[in-house]
């Protein structure tokens, strides 16, 4: 049978996480809200902007997709992944999720033969792959986010790239994050940022692009927009991760709250039974006491 003493000091314990728990919710509940509006706005302007980059592509010269970011290396022998995970933990199954899809598409590419270059954002995704895949881990940042993600983070990330991609050490760039979905929902996604991908566009699409007058040339747009087009398409990445992360801490925060209050109402009955039983054995033994004498 537990001691009362100990039954308290439990009890009181799990009143403080409850506390704490609590805290953590709202403070992510708070900072949610803002996310989700900086995300959605975020997606709605990265989307429409690949858009007009693919249907602008499907129109240039080959000789120029040759020369630009849109080049097509079909064997893509070294590919490099940026990987977005939270500086945190305390947000459920949140990490481990993209990072599983990480690791599943690694161990893929090896098979293949291909070789990888990773860049971590966020302290998470580090830790979690440094001790099995370390060797191909060229970069990590964290600490993005802490006062809400920044378009220039996004830019210094997708300098790294560009200046790989130019040196000729990678062929083609995919981001791993996770998208917000719903509160209860974070899907991990990934997503190929090099080379542009290009897409058959349909008979009615093809004759609006087709009215399109494009000043400059179609070509000197697609040179001025496709960097900045990397750099909307990570930024659009973070703000969702970012959304994500506060949702799923918000979710698992609130769970861990609950189950508290269901401990604590079970430590509070166990301890009122006990507290009974002592009680009753302490009288049986005055009782039996008394008529000895």
């Amino acid at each position: 049978m537990p001691s009362l003493q100990s039954l308290k000091n439990r009890i009181k314990s799990i009143k403080s996480t409850q506390k704490i728990t609590k805290a953590m919710k709202v403070v992510s509940t708070s900072k949610l809200k803002k996310a989700r509006e900086k995300s959605e706005a975020a997606v709605h302007y990265a989307d429409k902007m690949q858009n007009i980059l693919i249907a602008a592509s499907s129109l240039i010269c080959e000789e120029f997709e040759e020369t630009s970011l849109l080049k097509n290396n079909s064997e893509e022998k070294v590919q490099l992944m940026i990987v977005v995970t939270a500086d945190r933990g305390l947000c459920g199954a949140f990490n481990i999720s993209i990072i599983k899809t990480v690791r599943k598409a690694i161990d893929d590419l090896v098979a293949q033969g291909k070789d990888i270059k990773i860049i971590c954002i966020g302290k998470k995704g580090y830790e979690l792959l440094k001790k099995n895949y370390g060797k191909y881990i060229i970069a990590h940042k964290d600490g993005i986010g802490s006062k809400g993600v920044k378009y220039s983070e996004a830019c210094d990330i997708a300098e790294r790239a560009l200046s790989l991609i130019h040196d000729n050490q990678v062929d083609s760039c995919h981001i791993y994050y996770n998208k917000f979905k719903s509160v209860i929902a974070q899907v991990p996604t990934q997503q190929q940022l090099i080379p542009l991908l290009k897409e058959e566009l349909k008979e009615e699409e093809e004759k609006i692009v087709n009215e399109f007058e494009f000043e400059p040339d179609k070509e000197k747009i697609l040179l001025d927009l496709l960097p900045k087009n990397l750099k909307v398409q990570i930024y659009k990445a973070l703000l969702e991760s970012f959304a994500g992360e506060h949702a799923s801490r918000m979710t698992a925060m609130d769970n861990a709250t609950r189950n508290s209050g269901e401990m604590i109402k079970k430590l509070q009955l166990v301890y009122n039974r006990t507290r009974q039983a002592y009680i009753t054995k302490e009288l049986i033994e005055i009782i039996s006491g008394a008529e000895a004498i």
